[in-house]
């Protein structure tokens, strides 16, 4: 009985295997790095995660803008978001942080600039009603104003360099004929101009704010002070599609002192939230969240839940306010905290293209490995194809042992294949074909003639 070495044992271990290594690396290898190619070319359409700080410009120390941006900051660290709150003269100088970079988002005041169609400033919608609110001194046999152009030669505090107030304050009185040349138009606001209104130092005053301004309040209790009802106030928001007329209804103020004693007539901008272009899609969304959070409420001018609401007159919204103004929170921020959900999404998105390789990859990856090792053996299949065809041709080309030792040369490399389990047939077959063209080389072909060493003629 033959012993086998301990190479050849090892050699026949190899052959048996159920799957070929060296095979399944080719394949392998090729597929790995189109995956690693499809996620790097998948990974420069996704936005990193989102920062853990925002910047928001806000606006005068005391005032609304300021009061509002101190709920978004409670809001966002919820969210383990930083708020960086920057102070600002007003809507003017909030829309030149935007665009200058400085802030990542600012509330402006509706209707207070002309958009430009490159700008990268978009919107998030409108957050509340901020009425143009116009106090004058009144004495007891004044006549009652009710149009803007009854200021004209008066002096009027119109708001600081660079507010909103001041904007739409010249803008509308421009448009009643009152300017400069025949009125004293003063930057003044906040509590001076309570004092100067009081002290008979002003005789009007245009300011922009929400009804619970500590200006506004002090202003209607200010005693020889009366609030302008516009009876133009239709025709302000049909010249100036920013306006939003409003009705200020009779004791809304004050029903124990029936504040105001009738119903007052404004016209109202809305402010908005706008935001960077380049602001991080997730901030934009807790943004959202904290508008409808802290801006949902009812209020004299406003039900409930109806802000904030889509807007686009000064810019155009931003896609993430579109889908949230009609889908609400994102899906998966309504099951887990924000940062699983940033994190699942992203990677939602990064395995899309994954699947789309593997796919395929799986169906085609069993076929180039059962082509790559079937080929080796059709190799040893044309060369035994050529030897026949040669015998058949012409047998007495060569020698029966040259023709046997070519067929041997190609049995041997048969008999090395290193060919798995389940090809195995296709191996044996082989070696049933290469006995096949055995026997026909020794049926075709005589033995070479033997000459004994020392035999003599006789």
């Amino acid at each position: 009985m033959t012993t086998l070495t301990k190479r050849e044992q090892l050699i026949r271990k190899l052959r048996l295997r159920a799957y070929s290594p060296r095979d399944l690396i080719a394949i392998a290898l090729p597929a790995l790095a189109i995956i690693a190619l499809g996620f790097y070319v998948t990974a420069q359409f996704i936005k990193p995660a989102p920062p853990h700080q925002m910047t928001l410009s806000s606006g005068a120390a005391g005032g609304a803008y300021e009061r509002f941006a101190l709920k978004y900051k409670d809001v966002l660290a919820r969210y383990d978001i930083e708020l960086v709150i920057q102070p600002s003269a007003g809507a003017i100088e909030n829309l030149d942080r935007l665009r200058n970079g400085e802030a990542e988002a600012a509330f402006i005041q509706g209707g207070s600039t002309q958009a430009n169609p490159e700008e990268t400033i978009r919107s998030l919608g409108n957050l509340y009603y901020e009425p143009l609110w116009i106090f004058y001194r009144a004495g007891p046999e004044q006549a009652i104003l009710t149009h803007l152009s009854d200021l004209r030669g008066k002096r009027i505090a119109v708001g600081t360099e660079g507010s909103g107030t001041r904007y739409l304050a010249l803008e509308l009185l421009h448009a009643n004929g009152v300017n400069e040349r025949n009125s004293r138009l003063l930057a003044l606001s906040g509590v001076p101009v309570a004092e100067r209104l009081q002290k008979g130092q002003l005789d009007a005053a245009l300011v922009v704010g929400t009804p619970t301004s500590a200006l506004v309040w002090q202003l209607l209790y200010t005693p020889g002070v009366r609030l302008m009802s516009l009876s133009e106030a239709e025709a302000y928001t049909r010249r100036f599609p920013s306006l939003a007329r409003l009705t200020l209804p009779a004791g809304s103020i004050d029903l124990i002192r029936h504040m105001p004693e009738d119903d007052v007539q404004l016209v109202a901008p809305a402010a908005t939230l706008a935001v960077s272009e380049e602001l991080h899609p997730a901030l934009m969304g807790l943004l959202l969240q904290a508008a409808s959070e802290i801006h949902g409420e009812a209020g004299i001018f406003q039900g409930p839940k109806e802000f904030p609401k889509a807007s686009s007159v000064d810019f155009p919204l931003a896609p993430e306010a579109e889908r949230y103004y009609k889908s609400g929170k994102p899906f998966l921020q309504r099951y887990l905290p924000f940062w699983a959900a940033i994190l699942v999404d992203r990677m939602v998105v990064m395995l899309i293209p994954l699947l789309a390789l593997l796919v395929p990859i799986f169906k085609l990856a069993p076929s180039l490995y059962g082509w790559r090792i079937r080929s080796r053996i059709y190799k040893r299949y044309g060369e035994l194809k050529f030897l026949e065809a040669d015998i058949e041709r012409n047998p007495e080309a060569h020698s029966q042992a040259e023709w046997l030792e070519r067929l041997d040369a190609i049995e041997s490399h048969v008999n090395r294949l290193p060919t798995p389990l389940p090809f195995s047939d296709m191996l044996y077959t082989l070696r049933m074909h290469v006995e096949l063209v055995r026997e026909a080389i020794l049926r075709k072909t005589s033995p070479s003639p033997q000459k004994d060493e020392g035999a003599t003629d006789s």
